[in-house]
């Protein structure tokens, strides 16, 4: 099987369509496949038989919809598919598909899928977070994982609230936000995730809506063809204790004049004609979007680029974000190659236990194990 799909058009997607024809995603190289003369794997073939709990128009129902129409496309096998997460709501994830999984840590699932990835080539991993497991206490964890560039997948729902925990502000929630931890508002600056992960030097950082399936799916795509770490915010809503809280974004009629759909080597615009702006560098170099008649005149008009080594106009347009979700970006922000972690760590113990003729020998062996600060005592 391929990842060849039916997309819409990369102006209503943001996605760049490129790299879902690949018959074998450079990401998923080293994993096994299906048999392509067997039978076709089919949604219900990636669903688990137990039943799924979450409260009732929780945005996390579509998105694991959305994740078992996917995996067929993949072409893997089930037993080579792992999805690694923490403690939260969108942590229950691994109960309900039909694949290997861990409910770990709280905060702690990168480690623990950079350990997998690394020692388990032939696995396709991925981790399953929330705003508060990842963000949290699972901070450090998250950037280094991103910063290594382990060959992994990173969903990170955001609904910018503790939901598991029953409604305090987490590190995404707007300052001001009245909560039960925070009656009077939150005094805290939310943290920008893909911000954060543009600076940690991620790879490959997009970022989709839960309710627009077509879209998550081109991105859920892309991010499993990557080799590297891919990062995938996922706005997400939580109808108890944040309910609505993108419902500015996910409005039919107020979306294209808020949602800036991101494709690589277009200009960046938003809104629909007449009224289509265009993003332009004015002359002090700070971003602005004007219309799109008057932009030969206003300054340089920026065109995307997610393949950029330098991600400094990539972080720039995570800083789009408006207050009140007047323009919000989507798509893929950043898509670049750089060396795996996990590959690198393989080939160093390559090394070690071989020489230029072969195996290493035990003198070989020994002298690698005491290294050159040891000490006999007598």
């Amino acid at each position: 099987m391929s990842l060849t799909t039916q997309p819409r058009s990369r102006r209503e997607t943001g996605v760049d369509p490129s790299p879902l024809g690949m018959p074998l995603p450079h990401g998923l190289a080293s994993v096994p496949r299906l048999d392509p003369d067997g039978p076709a794997p089919t949604r219900k073939d990636y669903a688990s038989d137990q039943e799924v709990r979450w409260c009732p128009g929780c945005g996390d129902y579509i998105i694991l919809n959305t994740v078992q129409a996917f995996l067929p496309a993949l072409g893997l096998r089930k037993e080579n598919i792992v999805f690694v997460s923490g403690i939260g709501c969108s942590s229950r994830f691994p109960y309900y598909l039909d694949t290997f999984g861990m409910h770990s840590i709280h905060g702690r699932a990168p480690a623990i899928a950079t350990g997998l990835a690394t020692a388990r080539p032939d696995l396709s991993v991925w981790v399953v977070t929330g705003d508060g497991d990842a963000l949290s206490i699972g901070g450090n964890h998250l950037i280094h994982a991103l910063r290594r560039n382990v060959n992994l997948t990173i969903l990170l729902f955001n609904n910018r609230i503790y939901g598991l925990t029953k409604g305090q502000y987490s590190p995404t929630s707007e300052q001001g936000k009245i909560t039960k931890s925070s009656p009077v508002g939150s005094v805290d600056t939310p943290f920008n995730p893909v911000s954060l992960a543009l600076g940690a030097e991620a790879t490959f950082v997009a970022r989709s809506l839960d309710n627009d399936r077509a879209h998550l799916g081109e991105i859920l795509k892309a991010a499993a063809a990557h080799r590297g770490t891919a990062l995938v915010e996922i706005y997400q809503n939580c109808p108890i204790f944040n309910d609505g809280a993108f419902d500015a974004i996910k409005d039919r009629d107020q979306q294209a004049a808020r949602l800036v759909h991101l494709v690589h080597g277009e200009p960046v615009r938003i809104g629909a004609e007449p009224s289509r702006q265009v993003l332009v560098r004015v002359a002090d170099g700070a971003l602005r979007f004007v219309a799109e008649a008057e932009a030969a005149g206003a300054g340089e008009v920026v065109v995307h680029d997610a393949h950029a080594d330098d991600p400094s106009q990539q972080f720039a347009l995570s800083r789009l974000d408006g207050a009140g979700m007047t323009q919000v970006p989507m798509g893929i922000f950043r898509q670049v190659e750089r060396p795996t972690y996990d590959d690198g760590v393989r080939a160093q113990i390559d090394a070690a236990v071989t020489t230029a003729g072969g195996p290493a020998d035990d003198a070989d062996l020994h002298a690698l194990l005491a290294g050159k600060d040891t000490w006999t005592v007598e």
